[in-house]
């Protein structure tokens, strides 16, 4: 029962205090899960963000849902992302009743524009965080500055290209490489 409160708690924390969406959380999802709790592992981290940025959901509670359930099964994946939900939930929900023009409120504008500044310094720095703990092959380096470049002149030049359609480029170039190249030994070599 303490594993299903800690969930619970920690990822209501999280959902609590991090402004920005999935993105901005998968700093503080890491922080937690990872460096603090040990519940899962940098590169169990870095595979669930990948497979949650390409399944259906926000990325926050596909990190929850996962980390829950790996560490207490389904009632554990049901206590993460409560966690995570409940308390932007209840947020929005107050502002709704009591704030008709919450927006339009200038000190919440202008908190706002802070915030939007707060938000992408915690993207970046999940997304420095991670490339430093990428494998220090060639291939994933190469694709990631690649991407990061298209990206960049998709936005400066304003193309009508998806995101979408540019990870699947790169997944489809990297699993044409594994599969030319063949699967990469293991360590330790299986017995035979």
């Amino acid at each position: 029962m303490n594993i299903l409160f800690d969930l619970f708690l920690t990822f209501a924390k999280i959902g609590l205090f991090t402004f920005g969406g999935g993105y901005a959380m998968i700093a503080m999802i890491e922080h937690n899960c990872v460096g603090l709790k040990g519940w899962i592992t940098h590169d169990e981290m870095m595979n669930v963000t990948v497979i949650a940025e390409s399944t259906p959901g926000p990325i926050a509670i596909n990190c929850a849902t996962f980390t829950g359930y790996k560490k207490a099964g389904f009632i554990g994946a049901l206590a993460a992302t409560l966690g995570i939900v409940v308390p932007s939930f209840i947020v929005i929900y107050l502002i709704s009743i009591f704030l008709d023009n919450f927006l339009e409120l200038t000190i919440i504008a202008n908190a706002f524009k802070g915030i939007k500044i707060a938000v992408g310094i915690l993207i970046l720095d999940a997304a420095i965080t991670m490339i430093k703990k990428m494998p220090k092959k060639k291939l994933p380096k190469a694709i990631m500055i690649c991407s990061c470049i298209a990206m960049l002149c998709i936005n400066i030049f304003a193309w009508n290209f998806s995101s979408i359609s540019l990870m699947l480029i790169a997944a489809a170039i990297s699993l044409s490489i594994f599969l030319l190249k063949g699967a990469p030994e293991q360590k330790g070599g299986a017995a035979k």
